[in-house]
């Protein structure tokens, strides 16, 4: 009897955890936070200070987490349209609207709180990353493919933050880490909407243009010029000193490979490849972030 009452409060504690899981978006937060951790490391030449770097990730963690859950509850009747997020806890019911804001309101005022321990330069612009993603972002979805534009600008904050937290304002290296992320978001975000159009195109959603009802072919070949506009900025980096000759070639190199991936979506049109330009986005940024960090350790 004990043993299954231990097991039932086990399994109500897990069931718990993944709720909060979903109303954050674990995923993608993590990913955001991997960002602000590498754009704080390169900007202090790869050194690691335990307890700060603790502290980055957990304000990062909340701030990201904040303006997911904002999202969430603005989208909550979309939410349920879509096989892919109707399972969330409030589009699902599961949660109240009033609680979910609660927890983004007490998890943004912790991040704050957090990012305030470096500089209130770092706290404004994580509040600025919730602000434009929640409040900006998330509602223009709905009328337009601006939408792809402006979310960029949220979306490459966390490097800002990460720069900021490091050395206290925006220098050269922090404007480059910046302007990296934000790039990159259009290839990433419409590989996205190419992968979800039908569901998109169902809830009202307008992240890519379409054409007699299906996603615009031309969304390919703009991934693909996007993706190529990364090689001059990576030899920005590195006139500016900001990296070394074998980060510039890796990252060169990474381009390339993510334009193929546009220009074969462009020539296909399938959501496979789709899904592969997705994979090759990520796969961009990973080796760009990377090679800058390495780079600064050597």
């Amino acid at each position: 009897m004990r043993r299954d009452i231990a097991n039932s409060t086990e399994d109500k504690h897990f069931s718990i955890l993944m709720e909060y899981g979903l109303l954050f978006k674990f995923k993608l937060t993590s990913f955001v936070v991997f960002s602000a951790m590498m754009a704080y490391l390169v900007s202090l030449n790869g050194h690691i200070e335990l307890i700060p770097f603790a502290i980055l990730f957990v304000g990062g963690f909340c701030i990201t987490a904040a303006a997911n859950t904002l999202n969430e509850v603005l989208e909550k009747d979309y939410d349920k349209l879509m096989r892919r997020t109707a399972d969330r806890p409030v589009a699902a019911g599961r949660m109240t609207s009033s609680h979910a804001v609660f927890v983004a309101v007490v998890m943004w005022l912790f991040g704050v709180i957090c990012l305030s321990y470096f500089n209130i330069f770092a706290a404004l612009l994580g509040s600025l990353a919730v602000v434009t993603y929640a409040f900006i972002y998330t509602p223009l979805k709905r009328y337009s493919t601006l939408a792809v534009f402006v979310g960029s600008f949220p979306g490459a904050l966390p490097l800002l933050i990460g720069n900021v937290a490091a050395v206290g304002h925006i220098d050269q290296m922090g404007i480059y880490l910046f302007a990296i992320q934000f790039i990159w978001q259009f290839p990433h975000f419409w590989a996205i909407g190419w992968l979800g159009f039908e569901e998109y195109q169902k809830a009202g959603y307008k992240l890519v243009s379409s054409k007699e009802g299906k996603c615009d072919p031309n969304i390919g070949i703009n991934a693909a010029l996007y993706a190529l506009m990364l090689i001059p900025l990576a030899f920005f980096g590195y006139f500016a000193s900001l990296i070394g000759l074998p980060a510039l070639l890796v990252t060169i190199v990474a381009a390339i490979i993510f334009s193929y991936f546009g220009y074969a979506l462009y020539r296909s049109g399938s959501k496979k490849s789709a899904l592969n330009l997705m994979f090759a986005s990520l796969f961009y940024l990973a080796i760009a972030l990377g090679a800058v960090y390495i780079d600064k350790l050597f």
